[in-house]
């Protein structure tokens, strides 16, 4: 008995401590990356420090919630999740509505905050085919598929490759682990991935990201300045870092600074010592995770945490290859450390989910 609370314990500090943890430490950065953009665009360096400080405590609610709300009854949930993420996606591409910045429309402010419908599609995907795929059901892979089609259309609209991918990919990954017919996907995946090569080809900013990316020297004040700002950023990082708050890149060199490229800024201040306890933090609480679905006591709970697994493991991945010039460069945030009210909220409903699910296995 002692046994198997020591081990629930474990679980449980693991699961919330190292969230919240980065979540403090994100802020800390966002603050220091950021507080010269405030102070020019705002008059206050602190502004998007405190928008995030409110978001991370509305995400703990969230998280919260979803703790006590019993995961087996996220089947009607999931239905108003996704009808809601659907509306969303069509009313942010509404000229007017939609906030545009950089050349993209992803965003619908209510003045005092902004929502990233892309970012509850993430959510909504995992919850409504976790539930989806409990039982059987003929003609799955047509329903499937054009569901998931009309998604990735509607974010690709915005546009928004990475999230798209991201979104195609939790899709396949959930498909395939409810049993679903292998040959299908066998299917899929090559035409999908044509179909996104086409997307890139018809857009001269996507086919840019890519050029960039096989060739960083090719263009350094123009489509590849992004990447080399990273590059310097790390390179001037080193072994030990160059202290806090001596990054010189977030004197408005690098872009995105204070979401996307947060990594480089901490890489730059902590170095790669710095860089490798940051990624054993998400080692460690991904590996949480993949326990939790080994132990996972139904079918519904095993597809949420899988999902759960594949989205954190899916933005960490991209963000970070991108930013050591492995992956190009796709406007990912890195989960609890990019500025970002959308994705910390998901993020922490995700974890409140597995927190749920964690209470009903039996060790």
């Amino acid at each position: 008995m002692k046994k198997n609370f020591l081990i629930r314990n474990k679980f449980f500090i693991h699961l919330i401590t190292i969230p919240i943890l980065m979540s403090l430490i994100g802020l800390v950065f966002i603050f220091e990356a950021s507080a010269i953009r405030a102070a020019s665009s705002f008059g206050d360096s602190l502004h998007y420090m405190k928008y995030q400080a409110i978001w991370l405590f509305v995400g703990i609610m969230v998280l919260l919630f979803f703790s006590f709300f019993d995961y087996k009854k996220l089947y009607f949930f999931s239905f108003l999740s996704l009808s809601v993420t659907i509306l969303l996606l069509l009313i942010v591409l509404i000229p007017g509505i939609g906030s545009q910045a950089g050349g993209a429309r992803r965003w619908i402010d209510f003045g005092f905050f902004s929502v990233q419908p892309t970012e509850l599609a993430k959510f909504s995907v995992i919850i409504y085919l976790s539930s989806w795929f409990i039982n059987k059901e003929k003609r799955r892979f047509l329903s499937f598929i054009t569901l998931v089609g009309f998604l990735v259309l509607l974010i690709i609209l915005q546009p928004d490759m990475g999230t798209a991918i991201i979104v195609f990919l939790l899709s396949v990954i959930l498909y395939y682990e409810a049993g679903m017919n292998i040959f299908n996907l066998a299917v899929l995946i090559p035409v999908a991935a044509g179909g996104f090569f086409l997307l890139i080809k018809a857009a001269p900013y996507r086919l840019n990201r890519l050029l960039a990316f096989f060739n960083p020297s090719a263009d350094p004040q123009g489509i590849t300045y992004h990447i080399n700002q990273i590059f310097i950023s790390l390179s001037q990082g080193g072994l030990l870092g160059q202290g806090f708050g001596s990054s010189r890149q977030k004197y408005l060199f690098l872009p995105e600074a204070h979401t996307d490229s947060i990594f480089a800024i901490i890489a730059e201040e902590y170095g790669f010592v710095g860089a490798l306890i940051l990624i054993g933090l998400y080692f460690i609480f991904i590996y949480k995770i993949y326990h939790l679905i080994r132990l996972a006591p139904d079918k519904q709970s095993k597809l949420i945490a899988v999902g759960a697994f594949a989205f954190f493991n899916l933005q960490i991945i991209i963000n970070l290859a991108g930013m050591v010039g492995l992956f190009p460069l796709t406007g990912v945030p890195l989960p609890f450390l990019s500025y970002g009210g959308s994705n910390l909220l998901i993020s922490f409903a995700l974890i409140g989910m597995l927190l749920n699910i964690e209470k009903r296995v039996k060790v």
